[in-house]
């Protein structure tokens, strides 16, 4: 499965962190790198759309991407700080 269609499950209560890139976007993959990172630590579900096959998403995030949601509200975008990301989950910021 290409990694752009990963997805997780969300249990009730806890956090879903959505990386909203496409391919071939080098910050994309700088942003997943971080983003998978931190979720493993924080043991926080997350997963990854694509603008290139979501109309609504390209119309709203494609000059920012990779755009990073938190719970479904917009979190950070082009670069993606790890400290900054573990305190939205919840984490401390030099790890869980």
């Amino acid at each position: 499965m290409s990694p752009l269609l990963r997805r997780t499950k969300k249990n009730s209560g806890e956090h879903v962190v959505t990386l909203i890139g496409k391919p071939g976007c080098h910050l994309c993959d700088d942003a997943r790198a971080v983003v998978e990172q931190v979720c493993a630590e924080a043991g926080v579900p997350w997963e990854e759309k694509d603008i290139t096959v979501d109309e609504e998403l390209h119309r709203a995030y494609w000059e920012q991407i990779p755009v990073v949601l938190v719970d479904g509200e917009q979190h950070t975008f082009w670069k993606v700080d790890a400290g900054r990301l573990r305190r939205a989950l919840g984490g401390r910021p030099g790890g869980p």
